[in-house]
């Protein structure tokens, strides 16, 4: 096999170790997982993954579950719960709410889809309609709570992951309804302030807005049971120390969540591991096998750059990277670098607000997100070609892209080279139904709907790429870095800034239980997902300018994954 093949090669067999052993995970003890659709209010499809347990049939119904991931999220985020409560017995709906995944829009609609899933969940004959219960996190909350109000007498009990009665978008919690809740609010929640009004997560149990669901005026005792599970009443909280969307991926928040169903929802679990016994969960392996599936996703997208300049149909491209701006590095070197760092991140907040202002969801752009997210790439773009006029340093060599003869050329280039990442995933989802992930960094299949949409962003994104990592390549490239120490400096350089500010973000939460910017809680999250994001984009615009001494085929490339990546994992916010 030809050298530039083997990378080529490797990325396949690591999606493959990483959605085999990912699939074995989420179907061990014969758990069956389907896709499911159904129609929701309005003629609304909704969109769910449905774990059914071997013990489950029209003849023996099992308790179910209904599980459901908060905002910009997807039905996949819910993999840990479902899981776990599959393997113990439980019927699982992992819901993609309105609005999210595949599932209709627009976001924020009839209930988050809630009543329509818990009316699916009651329409299916392997389930015990008489033991239903529903977990949600954040958004997911409140979808459940639409649920639980939409059939009171629909359901045995409810989990708040990270989420909370009331805050505008639920019914205010009483002693008496929802039924039987467990509130499972992390220590270091960021969004402690909009759900249950105390400065941090470390304080819930001195919420007023919780004391009244508990009914009690004194402070909330955690792990103390009040109320009464036969009549309905029952409350509990678990104040577990991750943050609101480390409740994803926290051991103790799914313990919590398992433990709650197996003292409310009545059943005889299967055999398998003990309800209480924390090393039993095997969700942890999945998720490794997801992300070892995303990084040979990188390392296909790699190898499909050296493989296919070899072909002789693209050999026009195929050149060495040119002269360097910078014969070594230096002071000035440094400060440039340190600049184009920092400037993302100093942007960040402001631009994502304006953005948020300026470009509300609409038809042509139907993602209120991706549109804060396009309008912060745009502006960074005009100023990193700003700062490379008013810095002057050496000029690159770049190999000159003729539109008229090559232009095509590298399109299609660049078009193939996606095309056979997005053939990864469909086959990844088609054999093991996974996608490529961890947490909730996930690179999803594209519907028809959000294909259109991601053409619609496609031009902004790809720009911003071309003039990024034009600065990058042009501005800050050194004659005497190694190849490896050129991919490095290039991703500190690209996702090195956000990851510092992060560090110190949750540095400071961890130690005074609030964010350096406590106003920006949601935006805050956004941003986790920047930092290997960017060190992708860096390692594939890197590969490509050291193959074909141009930046612009390695523009094209992360403009075309990026946005399909951006589209196919943030709500719809218009019809």
């Amino acid at each position: 096999m030809n050298s530039p093949w083997r990378l080529f090669i490797c990325g396949w067999l690591t999606i493959l170790a990483g959605s085999l052993l990912a699939y074995l995970v989420q179907t061990s003890g014969d758990i069956t997982i389907k896709d499911v659709r159904f129609t929701g209010n309005s003629g609304q499809t909704l969109s769910a993954l449905l774990y059914i347990p071997p013990n489950a049939s029209a003849r023996t119904p099992a308790p179910a579950v209904l599980a459901v991931h908060g905002y910009i999220n997807s039905r996949e985020v819910q993999g840990p719960f479902a899981i776990e409560l599959a393997r113990r017995g439980y019927v699982v709906l992992a819901l993609d709410q309105s609005g999210h995944g595949y599932s209709d829009g627009p976001a924020f609609a009839n209930g988050f889809g809630g009543p329509a899933a818990l009316r699916y969940l009651h329409s299916l004959d392997l389930v015990d309609k008489n033991n239903i219960g529903m977990e949600g996190h954040s958004m997911g909350g409140w979808t459940v709570l639409a649920a639980a109000a939409a059939m009171p007498d629909g359901y045995k009990s409810i989990v708040l992951q990270g989420s909370s009665t009331g805050s505008g978008m639920a019914a205010p919690g009483t002693p008496d309804w929802p039924r039987n809740v467990a509130v499972v609010f992390a220590q270091f929640d960021e969004f402690a302030p909009l759900m249950w009004e105390v400065p941090e997560g470390s304080q819930v149990a001195d919420s007023a807005k919780l004391k009244a669901l508990f009914g009690t005026q004194s402070p909330v005792e955690i792990g103390r049971l009040y109320g009464d599970i036969a009549q309905g009443s029952a409350r509990i909280l678990h104040n577990p120390p991750v943050t609101h969307p480390g409740n994803h991926i926290s051991h103790t928040s799914v313990q919590h969540t398992i433990d709650w169903f197996a003292q409310t929802l009545e059943h005889d679990p299967i055999e398998g591991p003990a309800s209480r016994d924390l090393q039993g969960q095997i969700w942890i392996f999945k998720e490794i096998g997801t992300l070892a599936a995303f990084v040979g996703f990188v390392l296909l997208m790699l190898g499909s750059i050296r493989g296919l300049l070899t072909l002789p149909v693209f050999a026009a491209l195929a050149r060495p990277a040119g002269s360097t701006a910078w014969p070594s590095r230096g002071k000035r070197w440094w400060a440039l670098a340190l600049i184009s760092a920092i400037i993302p991140v100093a942007t960040f907040y402001p631009l994502m607000g304006m953005g948020a202002g300026l470009l509300s969801a609409s038809a042509w752009l139907p993602q209120g997100i991706s549109n804060q997210v396009m309008f912060w790439a745009l502006v960074n773009g005009l100023i990193v070609t700003g700062l490379g006029f008013a810095v002057k340093t050496g000029k690159a060599g770049f190999a000159i892209i003729n539109w008229q003869s090559n232009g095509m050329l590298a399109i299609v280039f660049a078009l193939i080279t996606v095309l056979i990442g997005y053939m990864s995933l469909l086959l990844a989802d088609y054999f093991f139904k996974v996608d490529f992930r961890f947490w909730f960094v996930g690179l999803k299949l594209l519907s028809v709907d959000q294909l259109q949409a991601m053409l619609v962003y496609l031009l902004p994104f790809t720009l911003f790429f071309m003039l990024s990592l034009r600065a990058l390549h042009g501005g800050l490239s050194v004659a005497t870095d190694s190849r490896g120490y050129q991919y490095l400096s290039n991703a500190l350089i690209m996702a090195g800034g956000f990851i510092v500010f992060l560090l110190l973000q949750y540095g400071s939460l961890f130690i005074t239980g609030q964010l350096l910017t406590p106003a920006e809680p949601l935006n805050t999250i956004v941003m986790i997902q920047f930092a290997p994001l960017l060190l992708m984009v860096s390692l594939i615009s890197t590969c490509a300018w050291r193959h074909t001494g141009s930046y612009v085929p390695g523009a094209l490339i992360n403009g075309l994954w990026v946005s399909w990546y951006i589209v196919a994992g943030q709500a719809t916010q218009a019809a």
